[in-house]
């Protein structure tokens, strides 16, 4: 028996069938809503003339957002490198 689950999402007024894992229905449904309400504040606060439009800056958004978050996360990881290596010195300085 297959374990995979057929779901219907709504975005943007068209219906779009998927067959997933059960694990990923949580997370498609979340992010279904999110997509929907940033559609609903786009059309709100700009003029839009089609759905393709809030689309494309619904994905803008979110690709920015994924994007700044690697940014971030290399620099934390760096500042915890370096951290590291002060504390590493520290402990060298100390054991000599």
């Amino acid at each position: 028996m297959s374990d995979q689950l057929k779901i219907k999402l709504s975005i943007a007024d068209r219906i779009y069938p998927l067959t997933i894992n059960p694990s990923q229905e949580e997370g498609l449904r979340l992010a279904t809503k999110k997509i929907e309400g940033m559609i609903k504040r786009f059309e709100k606060s700009y003029a839009v003339r089609d759905k393709q439009d809030v689309l494309a800056m619904c994905a803008l958004q979110l690709a920015a957002k994924v994007e700044q978050n690697q940014i971030d996360n290399v620099s934390d990881i760096e500042q915890v490198e370096e951290k590291v290596i002060a504390l590493n010195q520290l402990l060298q300085d100390h054991l000599s």
